[in-house]
């Protein structure tokens, strides 16, 4: 009888065991180490129009990640008449509604610690969310700074992202268009954080969370259908 109390324990011991092991892997699996990717030095200048790019495929030195839950976005070179710089643009496309869901394009071609970052875009559509947004000094697709502008809402918000967990940390209010193009910008020095939209100062803060350089890239929440253009960085 005591055997066979033992054995009962030592089962559920070793089933409690195989079960922790494997939420430990399947955790490691989900979040990959990100690709090493070169410091830039101060004064260097990258820039993407995608103008040379072929339409329907993903766009060279870029890949796709996700923070949250829901399907992998759907990055894709697209023609697009009103380009700023013509003849293309990269969308998300994908109108996956989860609402905890953020499809990243990362820019694998450097790392940058202080820097001034830019690009245009165009809130194309989404019931959930209507939003476009630049991450920058990503440590990886849990782990970086984001600032995002949003057609639905109407405002402007700067968070960082914290083992997948986006926390809100200065923003501002203000009409924000759907169908148009406007301009997000982001001048980060040390912990100072300054982002203008169309050209104007909306938010100015300090973070200390992100100290390291980190990688630069696209970003849009939920059901967003988002145009990018002129994505360009600048290592101060």
């Amino acid at each position: 009888m005591r055997k066979s109390i033992l054995s009962g324990f030592a089962l559920t011991v070793l089933v409690l065991t195989i079960l922790i092991l494997r939420a430990v892997f399947s955790e490691v699996s989900a979040a990959p180490l990100e690709k090493s990717a070169p410091p830039q030095a101060s004064g260097t200048t990258i820039s993407y129009n995608f103008d040379k790019e072929t339409p329907g495929g993903m766009p060279a030195k870029f890949r796709a990640a996700r923070t949250g839950q829901g399907s992998e976005g759907k990055w894709a070179v697209m023609a697009d008449p009103s380009a700023p710089s013509k003849p293309n643009v990269v969308a998300q496309t994908s109108m996956d509604k989860t609402d905890y869901r953020f499809p990243l394009l990362i820019s694998d071609e450097g790392s940058f610690k202080d820097l001034e970052l830019s690009v245009k875009f165009k809130a194309v559509a989404g019931e959930v969310d209507r939003a476009a947004g630049l991450v920058f000094r990503l440590q990886d697709a849990n782990n970086y700074y984001i600032v995002r502008a949003n057609a639905l809402e109407d405002n402007y918000r700067l968070y960082h992202v914290i083992k997948g967990s986006r926390r809100q940390f200065a923003g501002a209010n203000f009409k924000v268009t759907s169908g148009e193009w406007h301009e997000i910008r982001v001048e980060c020095i040390g912990n100072k954080i300054i982002c203008y939209y169309d050209g104007q100062k909306k938010i100015e803060a300090t973070d200390d969370t992100f100290k390291d350089a980190g990688k630069i890239g696209l970003w849009t929440k939920a059901d967003s259908v988002t145009y990018f253009d002129d994505l360009v960085v600048k290592a101060k």
